[in-house]
């Protein structure tokens, strides 16, 4: 299935609920420190609910590590407000990568710049600065789900 990348999290709230998203489609979640915050913090199971123990997670001391570990480098995709790209422009298979940045500060701008051809946004009016990090990762998600739907049907 897919993988969610979360760079450096800092509200425990919104990262319990990217975990129970992740366990309702079987996406691994990837969490790349320093986190604003300690995974075992109540808040943290309180939005993952009764999902957090079947959550499919991995913990990377930082991106270094991630990068080095993880080598499929051309299936990454960054969500960004830094880029015209829509999402849906963009073609997903099984297995992504999908990074999603700090809710404070979004991802590093050197990331970005590494990889300009995979950024990608989700259109807003410019009354709007960003949206919520775990709506933004359910947008995305289920839009590679949606483009490769007929190898979910099998967990259904």
């Amino acid at each position: 299935m897919f993988n969610i990348v979360l760079v450096h999290p800092q509200i425990p709230n919104n990262t319990g609920a990217i975990g129970r998203l992740c366990v309702n489609t079987g996406a691994t979640l990837h969490l790349i420190k320093p986190l604003g915050f300690d995974i075992s913090e109540k808040a943290v199971r309180r939005s993952g609910l009764d999902y957090w123990h079947k959550l499919d997670l991995k913990v990377w001391e930082n991106l270094e590590e991630f990068f080095d570990s993880v080598q499929q480098h051309d299936r990454f995709f960054y969500g960004t407000t830094k880029t015209d790209k829509p999402y849906f422009e963009f073609e997903f298979q099984e297995d992504d990568y999908l990074f999603f940045g700090s809710e404070t500060a979004g991802l590093p701008a050197d990331l970005l710049a590494k990889f300009p051809q995979q950024c990608m946004t989700i259109p807003m009016t410019k009354e709007g600065r960003s949206l919520n990090l775990a709506i933004c990762t359910g947008i995305i998600l289920y839009e590679a789900i949606k483009q490769n739907f007929v190898g979910y049907k099998e967990l259904m």
